[in-house]
């Protein structure tokens, strides 16, 4: 069995993708609205998948109180009924450590060392929201094969890490996020194999990459990730042609 667990955080405004209101036309408050389609996407690829979805949550006790938040794990709980046909099955546990290099270090390696119908295990931030059903279960067979298998986004970032035995995880998402992983895997003996790149999404030139891809999907006539394509419709947001290159705005 593979766990996929998505580390998330409650979508409220100023704890998630904090950088995007000052890279990107939108608010704080839209921010979180794209968060939280983001994670409902997410949550419907793993759905659909051969995997198991874990949400990874950060507790109330973790996070600003300036967020509001109470309960984490309701509010979450609620993100993933507005996705999925069945919530009974998904697990909600809350994440561990300092750092998110630790958080996702202490869930995977617990998950591999500690749950013995668990054969692997994968951390994804939940900020690729075209992470779809066939990419996960394609990384889900690279790892028949390969300890540890990794998803690239831009900046050398990873959207995907996926292990059958745990790694040295203390900083292992120093950046750039995919070579630190990937070192650290062969220092541990460890193969390592890749899957598709994919935007992840954090500030507004990757904000602008994910909608100039779900417009031509949508122009195409290509699936798109649901939750994440009506957010941006409902936003106005477009990827156009500027004097210095692509521009992000807002119709």
């Amino acid at each position: 069995m593979t766990v996929l667990a998505v580390l998330a955080t409650p979508p409220r405004d100023g704890i998630v993708l904090e950088e995007l209101p000052a890279t990107a036309p939108v608010s704080a408050a839209e921010a979180a609205s794209l968060y939280g389609a983001f994670l409902k996407d997410t949550f419907r690829a793993v759905e659909a998948s051969g995997g198991d979805l874990l949400v990874n949550y950060r507790a109330a006790e973790d996070l600003p109180e300036e967020a509001g938040v109470q309960d984490a794990e309701s509010v979450l709980r609620d993100v993933a009924a507005d996705a999925l046909d069945d919530v009974d099955g998904v697990r909600f546990e809350p994440q561990v450590g300092s750092t998110f290099a630790a958080r996702v270090g202490n869930t995977i390696t617990h998950l591999l060392r500690e749950e013995s119908d668990v054969r692997t295990a994968a951390a994804l931030p939940g900020t690729a929201p075209l992470l779809d059903r066939t990419l996960v279960d394609s990384a889900a067979m690279k790892l028949r094969t390969n300890a540890v298998v990794l998803g690239p986004a831009g900046d050398g970032r990873v959207y995907y890490a996926g292990f059958s035995e745990p790694i040295d995880f203390e900083d292992a998402y120093q950046s750039p996020e995919i070579v630190t992983l990937s070192r650290r895997a062969r220092d541990a003996g460890l193969d390592v194999d890749f899957v598709a790149m994919l935007p992840r999404v954090e500030t507004g030139a990757d904000l602008r990459e994910l909608v100039a891809i779900v417009e031509a999907r949508q122009t195409g006539g290509r699936a798109v990730p649901e939750h994440t394509a009506g957010t941006i419709d409902d936003l106005g947001l477009r990827s156009v042609a500027g004097e210095g290159g692509p521009e992000l705005v807002r119709e």
